[in-house]
């Protein structure tokens, strides 16, 4: 593992941050003086839908340097949050692809290992990942932005790193036992400045009966405000795996977004590339607070819940590939304005 330089010092090596754009999950190592974060978020829920958790490890750099340090963020149901907070120098990295620590806890594509205590709560244990379901990764796009990732300067970057995975461990969350035997997981994060001034986000892998999985099926939808040579635009970023392949319906695609609503709590997506249209009903969010990156500190508020529901359907010249209901569902939805329709001319 390899140290985290402390801010206002030489970042890693030009080879190092080359290598790391065809590598999104590994540590980005971004311009402090700027004001940097980046963070892991890692979803497991037991079989049969039990106790769904999601992970946030992460550095925030905030570009004073007053205020920076590393941390672990924890949601579960009934909107419950913990954080807990670490010096900067507790935060390492792998110069080989992703692999961090922040303190004693320890988070790869293979494993998550938590040992968190303070006055947040106290978690332990170890959760183990099988075969991930990246998004693909290629020459000219290197993950879920497409082309948009060599583009300097962006206010926040994103990947997703596994829709879809098997899990196997168990965590004790303030004397709770959690079993994640024969659970899925899934992976992505974030890194940049600030998160965006409006957005949705949602995911679940959840489409089996009763809630439980349904192996190899997922879907990540993610809506946002752009800041854009001086002005911004409303990205989309939206991709359902199912049967082996990745459907995806993004800005840079060529996919069209026909119709978008937002309002009491509930969300609604119609897109189409070519032939091949997708609709999602996102609703029965019950969120908790998170903390979320503001110029690199994490001064910001998030809303996210892990109980809600997302039904998609998917055609293909009117013919149904895919129909069901995704539960357990991760959703922000963080528009208060209307900033997200008003972009799409809805």
């Amino acid at each position: 593992m390899t140290r985290l330089r402390t801010p206002g010092t030489a970042r890693s090596p030009l080879s190092y941050r080359t290598a790391a754009i065809w590598d999104p999950g590994r540590f980005q190592d971004g311009r402090r003086s700027r004001g940097y974060f980046e963070g892991w978020y890692l979803k497991c829920v037991g079989a049969g839908g039990a106790h769904p958790i999601a992970v946030i490890p992460g550095v925030s750099l905030d570009r004073a340097g007053e205020d920076s340090h590393a941390f672990v963020q924890l949601i579960r149901t009934g909107g419950r949050t913990a954080y807990w907070e670490y010096p900067t120098d507790e935060f390492r990295f792998s110069a080989d692809g992703f692999e961090v620590e922040v303190g004693p806890n320890r988070f790869s594509d293979s494993v998550m290992t938590l040992d968190l205590d303070g006055d947040a709560g106290r978690v332990r244990g170890s959760v183990g990942f099988e075969t991930w379901s990246p998004w693909p990764v290629r020459p000219l796009s290197p993950g879920i932005m497409g082309w948009y990732r060599f583009v300097p300067f962006m206010e926040t970057y994103h990947g997703v790193l596994s829709m879809d995975h098997g899990l196997a461990g168990s965590l004790t969350v303030d004397g709770e036992a959690h079993d994640f035997d024969g659970g899925r997981g899934y992976i992505e994060k974030d890194w940049g400045r600030s998160f965006p001034s409006a957005w949705i986000w949602a995911q679940t892998n959840h489409f089996g009966p009763g809630g439980t999985a349904l192996p190899g099926t997922s879907v990540s939808v993610s809506v946002a405000r752009i800041p854009w040579l001086g002005g911004s635009f409303v990205g989309y970023i939206v991709g359902l795996l199912h049967d082996g392949e990745l459907h995806a319906f993004t800005t840079y695609n060529g996919a069209k977004v026909r119709s978008f609503s937002l309002r009491d709590g509930r969300a609604a997506l119609f897109l189409a590339r070519r032939d091949v249209e997708l609709e999602v009903a996102i609703e029965g969010a019950h969120p908790g607070k998170l903390r979320s990156p503001v110029l690199g500190a994490m001064d910001g508020v998030v809303w996210e819940s892990l109980e809600a529901r997302v039904d998609v359907s998917l055609r293909r010249s009117g013919r149904t590939l895919f129909e069901g209901t995704g539960h357990h569902a991760g959703v922000e939805l963080m528009d208060d304005r209307g900033d997200l329709a008003a972009g799409l001319g809805r």
